[in-house]
C-alpha cells in the first residue's frame, strides 16, 4: 500500500470523526454539568470534579486552568487575578520577597519594548525619570542582557530604582501581539522602532502601570492594570473572535 494513500485515508477518517463528534456533542451549560464531566474525567472522584467546575465558573471558558503538585494534604483551588504569562525574572537579584522567592512591585511603571536591550545608554534617561518619581519599574522586552541587565541589577540592589526585568512572552508576531495585549491592560505603549518610538526618547507618559506585579522564577502576574476599561473590553472581544 502506498503510504501517502494511507495518510490521505486517515486524514479523511479523522475529519469525518471530528465532524460527527461535534454533531452529537452537548455543550456543558451549567456548573452541575461541568462537575459531572470533571468527575468522570477524574476517575469518578466527585471532589475533583467539583473543584474543576468551581475553577471554570471563576475564570470563564476563556480562562487558563493548570494543575500543579501541592505541598498540602488536600486538593485546593487558587485563583490568580490579572494577567499572567510564563516568563520569570532575568536575575535572582531582583527578588525582594525571600520567603516566596519573588520580585513584588507595588504601583509600578511598566516599560514595554519590542527589541533586545543591551545598550544601557538607551535606558538611562528613562531610568533617571523613574528614579525621581519614586515608583518601581517592570521592564518587559525581547531580551535584556549585558550592561543593561547589570545596571538594572545594581540600581535595584542599591535602592536607586526598585526594578524587575523579564523577557516578553511569545515569539515573532505572537510576541508583538502579546506586548500589545499588555499595553492595553496597563495603559502604556509598546516602544517599537517600527512605529517610530525609540527607547532613548521614551518618557513616563509612554509607560503603563498596574496596582501590583509579582514576578517569580517561572512567571509574571500583572494585577489591576491601569488601562482604559473600554479598550480592554474591545481587545477581549477581538481575541474571542480570533479564537472562534
Amino acid at each position: 500500500m502506498n503510504p501517502m494513500d494511507l495518510k490521505r485515508g486517515i486524514d479523511k477518517a479523522v475529519t469525518a470523526a471530528v465532524a460527527e463528534l461535534k454533531k452529537i456533542s452537548k455543550p456543558c451549560k451549567d456548573q452541575k454539568a461541568i462537575a459531572q464531566v470533571g468527575t468522570i474525567s477524574a476517575n469518578s472522584d466527585k471532589s475533583i470534579g467539583d473543584i474543576i467546575a468551581e475553577a471554570m465558573e471563576k475564570v470563564g471558558k476563556e480562562g487558563v486552568i493548570t494543575v500543579e503538585d501541592g505541598s498540602g494534604l488536600e486538593n485546593a483551588l487558587e485563583v490568580v487575578e490579572g494577567m499572567q504569562f510564563d516568563r520569570g525574572y532575568l536575575s535572582p537579584y531582583f527578588i525582594n520577597n525571600q520567603q516566596n522567592m519573588s520580585a513584588e512591585l507595588e504601583n509600578p511603571f511598566i516599560l514595554l519594548v519590542d527589541k533586545k536591550i543591551s545598550n544601557i545608554r538607551e535606558l538611562i534617561p528613562l531610568l533617571e525619570n523613574v528614579a525621581k518619581s519614586g515608583r518601581p519599574l517592570l521592564v518587559i522586552a525581547e531580551d535584556i542582557e549585558g550592561e543593561a541587565l547589570a545596571t538594572l541589577v545594581v540600581n535595584n540592589i542599591r535602592g536607586v530604582v526598585k526594578v524587575a526585568a523579564v523577557k516578553a512572552p511569545g515569539f515573532g508576531d505572537r510576541r508583538k501581539a502579546m506586548l500589545q495585549d499588555i499595553a492595553v491592560l496597563t495603559g502604556g505603549k509598546v516602544i517599537s522602532e517600527e512605529v517610530g518610538l525609540s527607547l532613548e526618547a521614551a518618557s513616563l507618559d509612554d509607560l503603563g502601570s498596574a496596582k501590583r506585579v509579582v514576578v517569580t522564577k517561572d512567571d509574571t502576574t500583572i494585577i489591576d492594570g491601569s488601562g482604559d476599561a473600554g479598550d480592554i473590553k474591545n481587545r477581549v472581544e477581538q481575541i474571542r473572535k480570533e479564537i472562534e
